[in-house]
Order: structure tokens, then C-alpha cells, then sequence
């Protein structure tokens, strides 16, 4: 066989074993259409955080009040603050923010749900119970109820900030997780490996935490965008991220209440950037639910 020819057969095998996967991401695609307008919402996001400083057109702190509260135009796109700042550029820088700590808190609460829902269900007894116990204490306050409580006791650094918002994500994590993890210890499979003799650490690395994956990551992606919601209330209410940087909440809050009637820009873009990010995250927990679940999987 010449080489031209062997260069042929070896093109023609790639796309052979392409040709599955990328049929088969076009099906998913076209079964899950809203999780696909979710997955391009958080890339676009993604892709103006990580390259706001490439793209934004001015200094995100950069005060100039011979443009103050300047209308949306050629050279601010979305108008400017009442500081004369402009809002695309602090949208963009903003989003850093909000992503920062929407995925800091999503991860470090799922997972901390997960490590405690895990152990609750495998041990079970007592650990099981003083962990329920805990959780129920957790659950009997809501979200925003418990992230201000925290933010008042600690104060309103970012690291407490942080804090305030991913524990209150902790106990709904550790409940899924849990309920799943009873069910795989009864498997066989994890019977003998206690009568093989292994450990606690190898039957729960090897055994449990793999097969409680598809709930963690569900909760997590779906975690994201309430964080990103906690994040934004803080700040609006002047307990979240402080000035000069740029948060979504803090520019609401700035805009929504003064500026409403006379400048309303200044609130509904991020108003709307809140919104967009919000809805573009659930869409896509809701995608990743639908193909990780197979009660809801469709052919």
C-alpha cells in the first residue's frame, strides 16, 4: 500500500471513530436545546471574565464626572455610572466577581456536602445522626436569612463573604447526597469488599463516591448560579463586596434606587447581566440533570 493510500486509510479510521461521538453529541444537542442555550450563556460569561482586560474599552475604575451618568453611545456602549464609569467595562470585570465566588462557594458547599453526606450513610448510627441532626439546624434557616446572619457576626471581607454564602449550600448537598449513598451501601458489591477486608477509606474512595458523582455535579453546576444570586443581594444591600470593585449587586445598588427614573441604565444592565448569568447556569444544571438521571433520559 503507497503512502497516499495509508493516509487515506488512517483519515478514514479517525473519522470512523469520530463520527459516534459527534453524532452522538447532535443528538444530545438536539434533545436538550435549552441546556445547549444554557452551556452558550455561561461560555459567553466565561469568556468576557477571563478576557475583560483584552476586550473592555476603559479602565473599570477610572472616574471621570465630565461623563457622569453619559447615556449609552459610541464610546460608552451601555452608558455610563454617577461616578463616570463606564458599565460595559465594569460588567466585564464585574463577572470576574461574580464567577470568582459562585464557583468557590458552588465547589467548596458541594463538596463538603458530599464528604458529610457520604460518611453519614456509610457509618450511620450515631454519626449519622448528630450529622442529620446538624443539617436539620442548617436547613431551618433560609439562604439569604443565613448568609446575612454570618456576614453580620463575621463582617463583610471577601473571605467571610465567601464563607457566608457556601455554607448554607452545605446541608441541601449532604441530604441528596446522603439518600443516594444508602442506597449503594445495600449493593452487593460493597458487601464484599467489608468481607474482602478492605478499609473504610478504599470502600468510600473506590466504591461510594463514584456512584454519588452524578448528583454531586448536578447540585454543583445548579449551586453556581444561586451563588452567584447570594453574592449579588450582599452587595446590593451593602454587605458583600465593597467598592472600587466591580460587582454586579454593588452596581445595582448604586443605580436602582437614585438614578431609576433619570438614568435607568445604570440599573437594568446589571439587573439584566444578573438575570442572564442566573438563567443561563439553571439551564444548564437542569441539562446535566436530565442526562445524568436516568429516570428523566430520553431516547
Amino acid at each position: 500500500m503507497s503512502s497516499t493510500e495509508s493516509s487515506r486509510a488512517n483519515d478514514d479510521e479517525l473519522l470512523f471513530t469520530r463520527k459516534p461521538f459527534l453524532v452522538r453529541a447532535g443528538n444530545l444537542a438536539l434533545r436538550q436545546p435549552l441546556g445547549v442555550a444554557g452551556a452558550l450563556l455561561v461560555i459567553s460569561i466565561v469568556f468576557l471574565a477571563v478576557f475583560a482586560e483584552q476586550l473592555a474599552p476603559h479602565d473599570s475604575e477610572l472616574i471621570d464626572f465630565s461623563a457622569m451618568l453619559t447615556g449609552p453611545n459610541e464610546v460608552y456602549w451601555l452608558g455610563t455610572d454617577q461616578f463616570g464609569r463606564d458599565l460595559w467595562t465594569r460588567l466585564m470585570y464585574g463577572a470576574r466577581t461574580a464567577l470568582f465566588i459562585g464557583f468557590i462557594c458552588a465547589f467548596v458547599g458541594a463538596t463538603s456536602g458530599l464528604v458529610l453526606g457520604v460518611a453519614s450513610a456509610y457509618f450511620g448510627g450515631n454519626i449519622d445522626l448528630i450529622i442529620q441532626r446538624i443539617i436539620d439546624v442548617f436547613m431551618a434557616f433560609p439562604l439569604i436569612i443565613m448568609a446575612l446572619a454570618l456576614v453580620a457576626v463575621f463582617g463583610n471581607e471577601l473571605e467571610y463573604v465567601i464563607l457566608a454564602i457556601t455554607l448554607p449550600f452545605i446541608p441541601d448537598c449532604a441530604r441528596i447526597v446522603r439518600s443516594s449513598a444508602l442506597q449503594i451501601r445495600e449493593v452487593p458489591y460493597v458487601d464484599a469488599a467489608r468481607a474482602m477486608g478492605f478499609g473504610h477509606t478504599r470502600i468510600i474512595l473506590r466504591h461510594m463516591l463514584p456512584n454519588v458523582m452524578a448528583p454531586y455535579l448536578i447540585i454543583l453546576t445548579s449551586n453556581i448560579g444561586q451563588a452567584i444570586l447570594l453574592e449579588a443581594s450582599l452587595s446590593y444591600l451593602g454587605l458583600g463586596v465593597q467598592e472600587p470593585t466591580p460587582s454586579w449587586g454593588l452596581m445595582l445598588q448604586g443605580g436602582a434606587e437614585e438614578y431609576a427614573e433619570s438614568a435607568p441604565w445604570v440599573a437594568v444592565f446589571p439587573g439584566l447581566a444578573i438575570a442572564v448569568a442566573v438563567f443561563g447556569f439553571n439551564l444548564f444544571g437542569d441539562a446535566i440533570r436530565d442526562v445524568l438521571d436516568p429516570r428523566l433520559r430520553t431516547r
